[in-house]
């Protein structure tokens, strides 16, 4: 079989995208050895995050040129079994295509995009959906919104859920702790989130429930560590932390590497992820595989991802996420068990499992295709 993966996220710095495709050309490159892989990047840097044995062919970065032209030109000469993309395929392509859709926030909270972002997806991905051989998704919050949203897609929808990455495992918090303070100028205790600074991620909302938290108690010597890039929205996000009246104890790191966010991950006392939105939250499982307590958000997926293994909250409520978090903070009982929880929880996720699974759609998938073919060649046989 002939695969071909749009891997024009790596490199990028597109976190959750990025994450998603590098983990499943590793897990392919692992558990298929038969099958010839394609995968097309744009970074100059991207090659790195792409197994040696696959075909690396370059694309424009430019959205436009590489989806109104050169993808759809190198499927045409690579010739493969079928195209992997992410929300968007191609205008033209000669392969059948597996779209995955994470979540479809730009129809449900349009108001969380730039307008012309959100005008672009609602199209784009309504178009993909329509065409695609099969549509995975993350989990099964997704998978209802994708249908309500597209119709039924009963036969070519598959929940294959992310992967904890084994970057992210347990590790002495005071060895973390140092390594911060040492390397990121980072100084314990604190609490962490991550995520690229925007509206749907709510750090606005974190801001407020931690400053309402150290005003009222404060003997806590906790800082709130916030990493992730910025955003159209940044200047929001770091205004209100300014007025807060915690500024000082509030950080930004910015963009940080797998290396800086696993040390993050096991230098904090609990992390936080206030998200509004999320077709998975990835994070909750990072931070779980890292043996720290949880407390998240309690809409759209993230109560399937976190399950019991998490304190959750109302996000819109930033009284209600501060006592979540007072609670984690002044028991350390219940702290203890939800990493305990969080490390098992976080096991059962792995991106061998995701890789595995998306690996048997693309051979349902590439299988149908060639059967097609081989019953229209026996057809057009004289008799």
């Amino acid at each position: 079989m002939r695969f071909s993966v749009d891997a024009h996220a790596i490199g990028r710095h597109q976190t959750g995208n990025e994450v998603y495709v590098r983990n499943l050309l590793s897990g392919f490159a692992a558990l298929d050895k038969e099958s010839e892989f394609f995968a097309y990047y744009s970074a100059v840097d991207a090659p790195g995050g792409i197994p040696e044995r696959f075909h690396a062919r370059r694309v424009s970065s430019n959205p436009f040129v590489r989806l109104g032209a050169h993808l759809g030109h190198r499927v045409r000469q690579d010739r493969p079994d079928l195209l992997h993309v992410q929300y968007t395929a191609p205008l033209h392509c000669a392969a059948p295509v597996v779209a995955t859709v994470h979540d479809v926030s730009f129809l449900e909270r349009p108001e969380y995009f730039p307008p012309a972002q959100a005008m672009q997806l609602r199209w784009t991905v309504k178009r993909t959906v329509a065409r695609a051989a099969w549509v995975v998704t993350v989990s099964e919050f997704s998978r209802r919104c994708i249908e309500n949203a597209y119709g039924p897609l009963e036969g070519r929808i598959s929940v294959i859920p992310n992967g904890g990455s084994t970057l992210y495992r347990p590790m002495a918090r005071e060895v973390a702790a140092a390594w911060v303070a040492r390397r990121m100028n980072v100084q314990a205790p604190f609490l962490l989130t991550v995520g690229d600074l925007q509206r749907r991620k709510n750090q606005i909302g974190l801001i407020e429930a931690f400053a309402d938290l150290v005003r009222t108690h404060p003997e806590l010597p906790h800082h709130l560590v916030l990493a992730g890039k910025d955003t159209w929205h940044s200047a929001a996000v770091h205004q209100a932390a300014a007025r807060s009246g915690a500024g000082e104890r509030i950080r930004f790191t910015g963009l940080v590497t797998d290396e800086e966010l696993r040390h993050l991950y096991g230098a904090c006392d609990l992390f936080v992820f206030p998200s509004f939105y999320e077709g998975f939250g990835l994070p909750i499982l990072e931070a779980m595989g890292c043996g720290r307590a949880v407390a998240c958000s309690n809409t759209s997926a993230m109560p399937e991802v976190a399950n019991a293994a998490g304190i959750l909250f109302d996000p819109h409520s930033k009284e209600e996420m501060a006592r979540a978090l007072l609670d984690l903070l002044l028991n350390p009982e219940l702290r203890m068990r939800m990493e305990r929880l969080g490390l098992k929880r976080a096991a059962q996720f792995t991106w061998e499992r995701t890789a595995r699974q998306t690996l048997d759609v693309y051979y349902r998938v590439a299988g149908a295709r060639r059967e097609r073919a081989r019953a229209k060649r026996e057809k057009s046989l004289p008799v």
